[in-house]
């Protein structure tokens, strides 16, 4: 005879949406902070004293979702290493179903980013964000982006050793440019720190780039640590790369073969903005959604409305929802939340159940949280995104509790 648990029991009725399948008649149950049973409604043995809720038809039930790149929201800009602005974003952003996410810095002075480390490094403890994304500085000029070329440098192994040191294994991935003097001892640097490094903001040749991914990928593997399950990632594909041309494939071409096999991870910012839908469709047909992060490149305007908004040291202008940065007009990251990134992923004809793989367990596993994270399953964390059944947000749920 089983004893009640220390928490009732909620079950919620509905189509669950989990590993890249869809149950139906499913049900999610948890108790306190644990998943106890999500499966079909026809398996389920209730708990004496349980809550039900029986959703609306047509209502799906997804796991919360996990972005790996994510500058802020709601007002809120990580790289301003600002711990109120910092934890309104998070809040923002737990509470609009994105329950697990990086903190994405950008290129900035040595005192910006250490100061930065801090304010996210005790949020990681407090256990609101899951870690720290460096985007720079070991950038390319000509494919900058909205990173502040004032601050881009050569790749600096001492000051990588002093930012890695300053957060104490909390920086979970860093993105470079492998073209740059010194990216090899760069990528050796992190995957010895079991810090996953993401190639981006590159004016690489194909070779070039296929042969540093293959390089962080022999030193994930070799590092023993858990991290990303051993595989690089590519920062926001085609975004701040050369376009792929049948005479001068660059990176993109690089990085989608190395995806189709499984070798890496690419990121989509699949907003409308960054990428064509089509182009988003594309890449899922190509390589597949277990080897897709879907992100959000989300920054400070996240929720708000157009306006004047910050990204670390740049000024930006937010207007019909699309950032741009006022000194060169360039894409100064989304608006758009990990949520409606699925939504638009699925409109492009991506099936739904590949567009949620892409944001739950993908990143899970790159976070090296598959065994907590990312999935519907019996003893994770009872993180769950409810939808309704015209697919509006309807309820969130991180570690059991309704927010």
């Amino acid at each position: 005879m089983s004893l009640p648990s220390a928490s009732p029991q909620r079950a919620l009725f509905g189509t669950l949406i989990t590993d890249g399948r869809r149950i139906e008649e499913g049900v999610l149950a948890f108790s306190g902070d644990r998943i106890d049973y999500a499966g079909p409604a026809a398996d389920f043995v209730l708990e004496p004293g349980a809550e039900l809720e029986h959703l609306a038809q047509g209502a799906r039930i997804l796991p919360g979702l996990i972005d790996v790149h994510n500058h802020g929201a709601d007002g809120g800009d990580f790289p301003a290493g600002e711990e109120e602005g910092a934890r309104q974003a998070v809040d923002y952003l737990h509470r609009h179903g994105t329950t697990t996410l990086l903190a994405s810095m950008v290129t900035a002075s040595r005192e910006d980013l250490l100061r930065g480390i801090e304010v996210h490094k005790a949020l990681v403890k407090e256990g609101l964000i899951a870690g720290i994304h460096l985007e720079g500085p070991f950038l390319s000029e000509a494919r900058c982006g909205a990173q502040d070329p004032a601050y881009l440098l050569e790749p600096d192994l001492e000051l990588a050793r002093e930012l890695l040191e300053a957060g104490e294994g909390k920086i979970i991935t860093m993105t470079y440019a492998p073209e740059l003097q010194g990216a090899q001892a760069l990528v050796d640097l992190l995957t010895e720190h079991g810090v996953t490094p993401s190639l981006g903001h590159t004016d690489s040749d194909a070779p070039t780039a296929a042969n540093s991914l293959l390089r962080s990928l022999e030193g994930l593997s070799g590092s023993g640590f858990d991290g990303n399950a051993g595989r690089p990632t590519v920062t926001h594909l085609f975004n701040g790369m050369p376009p792929m041309h049948h005479r001068s494939p660059g990176p993109v071409a690089s990085c989608l073969r190395l995806a189709s096999s499984g070798k890496v991870a690419v990121e989509l910012v699949a907003d409308n903005t960054h990428l064509d839908p089509q182009t988003v469709l594309t890449v899922f047909e190509l390589v597949g959604a277990a080897n897709i992060l879907l992100v959000t490149d989300s920054m400070a305007a996240t929720g708000l409305a157009d306006g004047s908004y910050r990204l670390g040291p740049a000024q930006v202008t937010v207007r019909d929802a699309v950032a741009t940065l006022d000194s060169t007009g360039s894409i100064a990251g989304g608006t758009a939340t990990l949520l409606q990134v699925v939504q638009r992923t699925a409109d492009a004809g991506v099936p739904l159940e590949d567009a949620v793989l892409s944001a739950t367990a993908v990143p899970a596993r790159m976070l090296g949280l598959s065994d907590e994270l990312g999935s519907l399953r019996r003893g994770l964390r009872a993180d769950a995104v409810v939808l309704d059944g015209e697919g509006a947000l309807s309820a969130v749920f991180r570690a059991g509790a309704r927010l």
